[in-house]
């Protein structure tokens, strides 16, 4: 079986499992589901995309949190 039937089927399944409620089985699919898709070409960028968006937006967000002037601001604090 090729990789993108097995993801067709770990969707499918996560969808059956969302509608009968069972929220366990949803997220196990799910995560088969993503573990595969990685696995393809077209996904082996997906963790770096994801490492960079948090990365920016840890970096955008620490100043606020810490109450500190971003490094290289003019601000007067």
């Amino acid at each position: 079986m090729s990789v993108g039937v097995l993801i067709v089927f770990a969707i499918v399944g996560a969808v059956i499992c969302a509608k009968a409620r069972v929220a366990a089985g949803a997220v196990v699919f799910s995560l088969v589901a993503l573990v595969l898709f990685v696995a393809t070409p077209a996904g082996q960028g997906l963790p770096d995309a994801v490492s960079s968006f948090l990365s920016t937006v840890d970096h955008s967000t620490t100043p606020v949190l810490t109450h500190e002037a971003p490094a290289g601001s003019a601000a007067v604090g």
